[in-house]
Order: C-alpha cells, then structure tokens, then sequence
C-alpha cells in the first residue's frame, strides 16, 4: 500500500515548492470564476487550502472524496498554517451528494442524530485523537509499572453495582445480564497473574438525565493482591496524573484547537489532597447544601446520604487537583466493599472526584475477604445469593488481601477537555433517549 503524506506534514519549509500527493475530503469550498478554493482534510483532522482551476472542480461538493497532486507554497494569506497546495492533478474517489446535511451550525440534537457524520467535524475528531492517548497512556502505564491486562466476559448473571441498574437480556433459554463491571473478574485473577487491569464497556440500566451519566461506557479496571486503601488510592493518583501529563504534552496542538486552557492541567501530580465522607457532609452542611427529599421538598444533608453530582460539584468547585473523599458509611457502598475493623460503620473505600465540579472519576475500595459479611451484605443489598457462589468460592480457597478501582474514561476525558456534557467525548453515545446510530 503507498504511503501518502498527510496535510499538516507538508506545512513546512523542507516541502515549499515541492510536489506531492495527498487524500482526504473536502472541508470546505470556494468557487470562484477561474479558481476554485479548497480546505482538504486529511483522515487525521488536518486541514490544508489547494488551489485548482474552477474548471476541474465543477463536480466538488463538501465531502466529496478525493486526491490532489500538486505543489506546495508558502503564502501568509493561506488558512490553517500559511501553506498552501496549487493543485494540478485532481483524482476523485467518491463525489458527496449535495444536500450534506450538516452545516457550519446545527443543533445538538441534529448532531447526535447524524452522529455518523458528524465525527467528521474537527471538533469531534480532535476530541476522539485526545480520547485514543488517554487510552494509550492509560495502557502504557499499567504495562510500565507490570500490571496484566485482562479480558473478562460482558455477558454475566450477577450484579455489581445493584440489581435495579442492570441490563437484561434473553441467553438462548435463559436470562443473562449486560455486565456492569468486570471487578469480579479482576479479582479472580489475582489469585493467577498478580496485579491485573482491564478495559471493557459496562453496561448501567440507570434511568439518569445528567450531563455525566450514559448507558454504555468505557471502563478501566485494576486489581491487585496484597494491596490496602492507601496502597490504591496511591495507583489511582500516579495514573490519573501520567495520563494528564502525556496526554497534554502529546495533543498539545488539539488542546489549542479546541481552546482548553490547560494551564491548570500542566500542574496535576500526586499526591492528591484527601477529606473523609464527614468533612465532605461538614463542608456542605456550612454552605446550606439540601438535597431534594422524597417528598419533593429540600433538605440539609445527612449522614448517610450518598454523594450525587450536585454535592460533589459543590464541594470540588474551588478546588484545582483531584480530590479523594474516603471513609464512607459501609451502607452506602456495595457489598465487596470491607468494612473497617476500627471503625464499624465506616468502609474502607475512597472516590476520585476532579476538580471544578466534574465530579467522581473513580471509586476504588479495599476487597471483603470474610465470607460471612459478604452473604449477609448480598442479601442485604437484595441480590440473589445462589449467582455469587463462584465468587466466594474465591474466599473460600486461599482468600487473600486485595484492592481495586473502576474508573470511567468518558468522564476523566469530559473533565481533561473541560466539556460539560458527557456525550461529547463518546464517539456514540448510549444514553436513556438514544440507541442509533
């Protein structure tokens, strides 16, 4: 296969007044009497005006598909860099009917129902380059510091996070489930390959309109033996922070087209500052924070009210690092979570939450290894004890000190891009409203 330049490749001066040879789609066109103007982009979001006789460029249309040959020059005038192509030699592999249906603007619902097209908006594909590093970097970390990358299956018949949320689905002549998290898995493979990580998409039947909350998201998992809380908060804070720092340094150029001041970001290094689930109730009960009761009326918080998106808005607002909110009332964590010897009540779990009000990012925990406490949770928390057997089959042979974290990929990228919709850092999102395209 031949191999051909892409256009920011050629805004050089090692290139000026040399022949080449590029692909990709028409971006925009000008059509004027004796020349036509193109902005060509290329299948990496870069962008480079041409030049051709209004004559060859008749049938052009916006994203048309085609391959330009011709000379590159040097001209202040140029958009996107001060270069530019006069083009001699125009092939066409696919001309774009007219009717293009997006414009320079168009409404989100229109962008999310073309979403197919619309990822080949600038926007959208610079989001999906800084979203394929923070995937890069997250797998380069864990293979650096010798974690094992596993897969575990999505199709399950338990749950994780709570049987309400769960996907049901019809397997051959039984009923299986759209996995959750693959935290089981994880766990079981400790015992085999040590420390061991995984990306995979978890499924949440959660009946939630929030600007953070979708059906399907991707879901970045790690697990290891003989680790304890602080242990991995610890890996949570050295991965968050290489995964910002390269990923800043490697997308610089993208950062700056979508107009992120990441100025903020560049100061982002372990170690994160840390409260507990009280100070976090302290320090929203000072501001008059009230929550909506079920009544419909407001309410101050309690202990025990569970931390939503308002309140860990209000309470990273001011804040410029990550900050990990531990010691939670075990009732308020799942059933794998350990409650602390020392502190009956209180479990021994933490959550990532990002600054400026993003919210959580992850939620890590160390693991229940007593199987007593983890059937009476399971029954507890409504579940059906018969689907956990293999699970604590894990505690019954060899059970072993061990801790881990999930977290969500779309919401770590929402908060590096400083989005405030979450639907905008997923290629296609899944959401209560939207299951096409």
């Amino acid at each position: 296969m031949s191999t051909y330049l892409r256009c920011n490749d050629v805004k050089s001066s090692s290139y000026e007044e040399k022949e080449v040879t590029l692909r990709g789609w028409i971006h925009r066109i000008r059509k004027q009497k004796e020349i036509a103007f193109v902005l060509l982009r290329d299948d990496r979001g870069g962008v480079i005006q041409f030049t051709i006789p209004s004559t060859k460029a008749i049938d052009l249309t916006i994203e048309s598909c085609i391959q330009i040959t011709g000379n590159v020059r040097k001209d202040a005038r140029a958009p996107e860099g001060g270069y530019e192509i006069r083009g001699k030699d125009l092939k066409i592999f696919g001309i774009a009917r007219a009717d293009y249906p997006i414009g320079e603007y168009q409404s989100e619902d229109l962008l999310l129902d073309y979403r197919h097209l619309a990822v080949r908006t600038r926007r959208l594909s610079t989001i999906a380059k800084i979203r394929a590093s923070v995937l890069k970097f997250s797998r380069q970390w864990f293979i650096e510091n010798d974690w094992l990358e596993i897969n575990a299956p999505v199709i399950v018949k338990d749950a994780v996070e709570g049987g309400s949320s769960l996907f049901e689905i019809k397997y051959f002549d039984r009923i299986a489930f759209l996995s959750q998290s693959a935290q089981l898995y994880l766990e079981a493979m400790v015992f085999a390959l040590g420390p061991v990580w995984s990306i995979t998409e978890s499924f949440r039947a959660e009946r939630s309109r929030t600007v953070r909350h979708l059906a399907e998201f991707t879901h970045l998992e790690a697990e290891a033996p003989w680790m304890y809380q602080e242990d991995i908060m610890k890996v949570q804070e050295n991965l968050v922070s290489f995964i910002v720092q390269n990923t800043l340094s490697n997308n610089s150029a993208d950062f700056e087209f979508l107009d992120r001041n990441a100025k903020e970001l560049g100061s982002i290094g372990p170690p994160f500052e840390r409260i507990s689930y009280g100070k976090a109730v302290d320090i929203l009960r000072s501001k008059d924070f009230t929550l909506i009761g079920e009544n419909g009326t407001r309410r101050n918080i309690e202990w025990g009210d569970d931390l939503n998106i308002e309140s860990e808005r209000e309470i990273t607002k001011d804040c410029t690092k990550p900050l990990f909110v531990s010691e939670f009332p075990i009732d308020t964590k799942p059933f794998y979570v350990r409650e602390d010897p020392n502190k009956p009540g209180i479990s021994l779990s933490t959550d990532l939450l990002a600054p400026r009000g993003f919210g959580e990012i992850s939620s890590g925990s160390e693991r229940e290894t007593d199987v007593e406490s983890i059937k009476s949770r399971i029954v507890k928390q409504s579940l059906d004890p018969k689907t956990y057997g293999w699970y604590l089959d894990l505690r019954r042979y060899g059970s072993v000190p061990h801790s881990g974290f999930g977290l969500g990929i779309e919401r770590l990228v929402r908060w590096i891009l400083g989005m405030e919709d979450i639907k905008d850092v997923v290629l296609f999102p899944r959401t209560m409203s939207r299951v096409t395209p």
